[in-house]
Parts: C-alpha cells; structure tokens; sequence
C-alpha cells in the first residue's frame, strides 16, 4: 500500500474537491506509486496505433490542469487523459460541486469545464517528461458563441503536446452541451476539429466522448457520424444524469453521477456501439471500473481499452496495480492470448440482457 493510499481515510473527512486538491499536491510531492506502466505479454496491446503497456487507462477530469502528468504516468497506467481544457481560463460552477456518495461506490459533480484555460495547460503539456500515452479532453467555453469551433481552438493549441485528443461534448454540467451530439451539429463539430487536427505537424487520433443516456436511436446516428467522420474511437460513456436505487443522502444533487451505478448502463451503450461498428471503430469503456472483472468485462462487452477515475477516490492509486494483474489473470484463465483477442468476445451477452 503507498503512502497516498494510507492517507485516504483522512483525505474523507475534508471536503471532495478540497481533498482531490490535496491528493494531487501529494502526487507533485512523490507520495503516488511509482511502478511505471504495468505490462505483460497478454496486456500490451494497440489503441488507434498507440501502442499501450496495458488497456487501464486515467479518465479525464482527475487532472484537469495537467499538474501531476508525470507522477500519474508513472502510477502504472498503460495512458493518462488530463483535461477538460477549453480555450479560455473559466470558474465552473459554484461549490459545492463535487459529493461523495461513498454507500452507492459514486460521486456527483457540476464542475462545469473549470479550468485554468488551453495555454496554460499547453504549457505545462509541453514541459519534458517520462515516456507514456498522454491525451487531452477538449471542452467549450460556457459563454462561448461558437462552441464547436473551441474544440478546434483548443487542440491547435495544445494538440502539439500531446498523443491523443478527445472531443467532449457529453459533460452534462454546461448547459445545452450535449445538444452537439445531435447528428448535424456532431458531423459539423468534427469537420472543424479534423480540419485543424489535419493541419498539425503530426496529426492525433482523435476520439469522441459521449453520454449514456443516449436512445437506441440517437447511438446509432452518433455510430455513423463518428464513422463516416474517421474518428479514431469513440469513449463510451461519460456521467449520466439518471437516478436509480441510490441510498446516500447526496442522491438528489444536480449533476453527472458516476461509479458503480454507471457501470451496467454505460456497458449496454458500449456492447451497442461495438455491435453497430462492427468492432471497426475502437471504443474506450469507462464507467464503474472498480476492479478486474469490471475492466474485463467492459473488454468482452466491445472495449480496446478502458478508463476509471470515481474508483480512486475510493480505493486510491494502488487500484491501478490490482486491475492490471487482475486483468492478466483472468485473460489466461480464459486462454486469452492478449487483450485484442478478448474484445467483444462477450458482446452478445450484454445485447441480450
């Protein structure tokens, strides 16, 4: 256990955000693990040509400023997304915006895209650091008029420094956001974010984010627009807005509730999307990975690769080691070779439930 996972009990008693602040001054402070990426012959596996030591991966939205890209790098992750960064510096919402709902394994935020701005954390992004998978999550300006060309602006600025980017526009906490992935406006949104990524002296895979409470119809339109727009993956899902069966007494704030309660319904979408695709387009399942059967199951459900954040709050930094030979283990069980040949092995179970 490393020495940010025995201060966890005290991290929950401050405040959520005040002790997410601290637990990254903890990581600039070395207190992290320091495995570097985790990898095995059957982990190592390829996401849109990156080559990744294993498939777990750091959500956006842990490291939104890009403050502790090198202690998180080297936390035994196979790839890091830090962000969301929009073209300019914005509060968020008002706190409280971050709750802990520790009976239900969840968390509730209205962050709101706060960030200190795209060249700030360009800046930082640029800086020399330990090899390792970086993207970054690119978001929109509340008070922007134009909100899907500050995709673009963003990854101009910042796309340099980094090795993946994602378009989010499934953040339910700035308002009328998720209306970009109406088929027109996400066709329209994307031919602006490839044009400028096409412009960049080494072009990224690009991937796009979206929500959970999504129809089957609305999945399916998302599913060709993201193929006919040559994304390079799509990441499956972001919070939701739905409430079902929470017992904390923060069930009722307003915002994107993630955890274990995401996991079952971000899944589905997931096993949809893999299934519509054809197992063309690679997908990125996160939601409620908690552990190395969620992260394989999220892998057999249709996912390249997966992505957890809400389950560190709970059982820190350490989990990353567990889920990652966890996941090797349970790919020999099965007499997997590698990650690639567990991809979508158990979609149909997910189809049929």
């Amino acid at each position: 256990m490393t020495v940010a996972d025995r201060l966890l009990p005290l991290l929950r008693r401050l405040d959520p955000e005040t002790a997410h602040g601290v637990a990254l001054a903890g990581l600039r402070l070395g207190l992290g693990p320091r495995t570097g990426p985790i990898t095995t012959p059957r982990l190592a596996t390829s996401l849109a040509g990156m080559a990744l030591p294993n498939p777990v991966g750091l959500a956006a939205g842990f490291d939104k400023n890009a403050v502790a890209v090198e202690p998180l790098l080297a936390a035994g992750f196979g790839f890091v997304e830090v962000g969301a960064a929009t073209p300019r510096p914005q509060p968020g919402n008002p706190r409280p915006r971050l709750f802990r709902l520790a009976e239900d394994a969840a968390v509730i935020n209205r962050f709101g895209f706060n960030n200190d701005g795209a060249a700030a954390i360009a800046t930082r992004l640029a800086r020399p650091r330990a090899p390792g998978i970086l993207g970054l999550n690119l978001g929109a300006n509340k008070a922007s008029p134009d909100r899907a060309a500050d995709y673009a602006e963003v990854l101009a600025v910042a796309g340099p420094h980094v090795d993946f980017a994602t378009v989010n526009v499934s953040s339910p906490n700035t308002e009328a956001l998720r209306e970009l992935q109406g088929r027109a406006a996400l066709a329209a949104l994307l031919e602006g974010v490839m044009d400028r990524n096409a412009a960049l002296a080494k072009p990224l895979p690009i991937f796009l984010k979206i929500a959970p409470d999504l129809t089957e119809a609305e999945i399916a339109d998302i599913a060709e627009v993201a193929t006919a727009s040559s994304v390079a993956g799509i990441v499956a899902t972001n919070t939701t807005l739905a409430r079902s069966d929470l017992t904390s007494r923060h069930a009722g704030e307003a915002g994107g509730l993630s955890g274990r309660p995401l996991f079952e319904p971000s899944t589905r979408v997931l096993a949809r999307l893999y299934r519509l695709t054809a197992g063309r387009v690679p997908l990125i399942g996160v939601g409620g990975v908690a552990s190395a059967e969620d992260a394989y199951a999220k892998i057999r459900a249709g996912a390249a690769a997966v992505q957890l954040y809400t389950a560190l709050v709970y059982q820190g930094l350490g989990l990353v080691g567990r889920i990652a030979h966890g996941l090797d283990a349970l790919l020999a069980r099965d007499g997997f070779g590698s990650v690639a040949e567990a991809v979508g092995s158990g979609v149909d179970d997910w189809l049929r439930n």
